[in-house]
């Protein structure tokens, strides 16, 4: 993606109508109050209902957080800065990333709005049950992975917001640090935003000075 004029005040305008504008945005404790219910019902069910032991879930629980991390930097490398050629295209990345680049302490939009946010978990939920079905002849392991998955995401997430929203503590510089050469320096670099792991793997960890964070982000 070609470097954009950053703006640190201020937000961008997606869509003219007010009622589509507003379902651009969110706060955090909307989508906490709609994934930690929703995950903890899925695991006491695979619990109660299913009889996975604790050590079992536990384990599936984090494998697929780890998946997360995965799909995260995939999505955030191929998908959010896609070279599109097409009006389409360009539009699209702009309304699901590039807006982010140009307005990056924009904290209405670093969480993905719930109806977007719902159907994308929705579709993810039906091809895990899928996958499960398929492989064991029953939806039970999906009901452990889906909230693993989620709260991978949520963490991604709650850190993406920190970090365009607060200085960084001591234990975490690194990802601040990535992240912000992103937006400001390289933004064909460091695109794991929880985790630096896959940025490591596949070769696109960032180096280079420290950024400015009170001149830059402040």
């Amino acid at each position: 993606m070609e470097r954009v004029k950053i703006n640190n005040k201020g937000q961008a305008r997606l869509f003219k109508s007010r009622f589509l504008e507003r379902l651009t945005k969110t706060r955090p404790w909307i989508i906490y109050a709609i994934y930690i219910p929703l995950c903890s019902y899925l695991l006491f069910k695979s619990y109660v209902s299913y009889h996975f032991s604790a050590s079992f879930i536990a384990a599936l629980f984090l494998v697929a957080m780890l998946s997360w991390t995965l799909v995260e930097y995939l999505i955030h490398r191929f998908l959010f800065h896609f070279e599109a050629k097409s009006v389409l295209g360009k539009r699209l990345v702009y309304l699901f990333h590039e807006n982010h680049h140009e307005f990056p302490r924009d904290k209405t939009r670093l969480f993905m709005p719930p109806v977007p946010s719902l159907v994308i978990a929705a579709i993810a939920l039906s091809i895990f049950s899928a996958i499960s079905y398929l492989t064991s002849e029953t939806m039970a392991y999906a009901f452990i992975f889906f909230p693993g998955f989620v709260t991978g995401y949520l963490i991604y997430v709650s850190m993406h917001y920190a970090i365009h929203a607060y200085a960084p503590p001591k234990f975490l510089k690194l990802l601040w640090r990535n992240h912000h050469l992103h937006h400001y320096k390289c933004p064909d670099k460091a695109f794991g935003v929880s985790s630096n792991l896959w940025d490591r793997i596949f070769g696109t960890l960032p180096v280079g000075d420290e950024p400015d964070f009170k001149k830059d982000m402040f």
